[in-house]
């Protein structure tokens, strides 16, 4: 397992993880973040659609499970928010392993809540609060089952 950790002062500081991640797309294609409620999963996905050049508006996909955005490239990226599924079925329900292993970049919330359903290899992102409204303290780690 390899983690890198980053110290994030404000939104502005996001590029620097968004970077680091997309680096790792050769390694995996799911990213899962796991952070409390706040903790600015959201926004650093927002940044990472950003900077891979999606066009669509990104919002947390809390009521549909997941989102679909398309690139200026045409490339789908897949966005999952877990927090309100009660059971594994409901992954299973929407198809997970047709997104999990279809190549596209998928983006997970709440992954912590679908655990046993997560690829073999998939990139960790934790987030936790730091000592101001504004910091953050963002480990990314290449995790492998």
């Amino acid at each position: 397992m390899k983690a890198k950790e980053f110290h994030v002062d404000g939104v502005e500081g996001l590029g620097e993880v968004s970077d680091y991640l997309l680096s790792l797309r050769d390694w995996a294609d799911v990213v899962a973040f796991y952070g409390p409620m706040g903790a600015g999963k959201t926004t650093l996905i927002k940044d990472l659609c950003h900077r891979m050049g999606v066009t669509d508006e990104v919002n947390s996909p809390t009521f549909a499970i997941v989102n679909e955005y398309v690139t200026e490239t045409e490339e789908s990226v897949y966005h999952f928010d877990f927090y309100r599924i009660k059971k594994l079925e409901e992954a299973y329900d929407i198809g997970y392993e047709n997104y999990f292993y279809s190549g596209n970049l998928c983006l997970i919330e709440w992954p912590e809540l679908i655990e046993p359903l997560l690829p073999e290899r998939f990139v960790r992102v934790d987030l936790r609060l730091g000592d101001t409204d504004d910091k953050r303290i963002i480990t990314v780690t290449q995790d492998e089952a």
